[in-house]
């Protein structure tokens, strides 16, 4: 009897320590991360230039504004939602602060009004949003066109001078890591925090599965999504402020395009454009992919144009294994 209990324990334990591989493996994140990998590889063959040091770094302070905007925007699509209004809300962001520094106020003030600007901007989508009913993709299309407007008003449409403190987060080093290398992993992990460990991060998946019966389990939905663009628009503040003090000035055209490049960062990352689904190691690995595929064109000087219609072909792979994947679950 003994014998067959012990049997019984170890058949036990061997059942619970099994790992489910083809679960693992058919993550998303891990597949794209199997991608990034090849690929590193892949260029490290190609290109005795890749795998330096200098290299690496170089692509992660490239990637670094993607990926910080990567976090706020793969909140709301995983809301069902979109912002289109991030490449504009970086332009004024980082025009307001080059502003402010020249009329002589203290960097602090400076980035505490920058960021609270970013997050009110942000805030006002949620709202139009939630309290109008009106679809994201207008309402942050309309904020997309009066942000850059709006930045050509206040500028003239010229660059403004940016002498600051603040530049260091944008070209400032720690050793060989670039600041804004720091600031786009210290946004990752708390991104990653939020939206696992809390209450609120798991509503925000809730919302995006079946926004009807988060409302019927007591989820303040509209609450929630206000917070996801509040956050993607304080991100957007510090993204600008990076880039401003990167290149020490602010040009009116800071942003434009950055929308499409934070959506593609987020869909090859594994987020579901439907919502619900998603990760945001997910979302940086997407970033780091987009990256890593640019700076291998460069090294291996093929033709900028080859670039816009990769990625977009990646875009399109991503979606297309998303919507075959939620189709086989239905």
């Amino acid at each position: 009897m003994e014998s067959v209990k012990n049997n019984q324990i170890v058949e036990g334990k061997g059942q619970a320590e099994k790992f489910d591989w083809k679960a693992f493996l058919a993550k998303t994140e891990v597949s794209v991360f199997i991608a990034l990998v090849v690929l590193a590889i892949a260029l490290t063959i190609a290109s005795p230039y890749f795998m330096t040091t200098k290299n690496i770094f170089n692509v992660l302070k490239q990637i670094s504004i993607i990926g910080i905007l990567a976090v706020g925007q793969g909140l709301i699509i995983m809301t069902s939602g979109i912002d289109l209004s991030v490449g504009s809300a970086i332009g004024i962001n980082a025009c307001l602060a080059a502003i402010m520094t020249s009329m002589g106020m203290p960097w602090v003030v400076v980035l505490v009004l920058t960021l609270m600007i970013g997050g009110l901007i942000g805030c006002l989508n949620g709202l139009i949003i939630t309290k109008l009913n009106i679809n994201p993709f207008i309402v942050t299309l309309g904020m997309m066109s009066v942000l850059r407007g709006s930045t050509l008003l206040i500028t003239d449409g010229l660059p403004v001078d940016f002498n600051s403190p603040l530049c260091y987060l944008g070209s400032g080093y720690v050793g060989p890591i670039p600041v804004s290398v720091i600031i786009m992993f210290i946004v990752v992990v708390a991104g990653f925090l939020f939206s696992n460990n809390t209450l609120t991060g798991r509503n925000i998946y809730a919302i995006g599965n079946n926004e009807r019966s988060a409302v019927m389990s007591g989820i303040n939905t509209e609450k929630t999504k206000r917070l996801a663009y509040t956050i993607l628009g304080f991100l957007s503040a510090l993204s600008g402020i990076i880039l401003a003090g990167n290149l020490n000035n602010a040009d009116p055209s800071f942003g434009q395009g950055y929308e499409m490049d934070v959506i593609a960062a987020v869909v090859i990352g594994g987020v579901s454009l439907a919502g619900g689904e998603g990760s945001i190691l997910g979302v940086i690995i997407g970033a780091a992919l987009m990256g890593i595929l640019r700076n291998g064109f460069v090294l291996l000087r093929i033709s900028a144009y080859w670039q816009v219609v990769t990625i977009g072909l990646v875009i399109i792979a991503a979606v297309s294994i998303d919507g075959l994947r939620r189709k086989k679950k239905a």
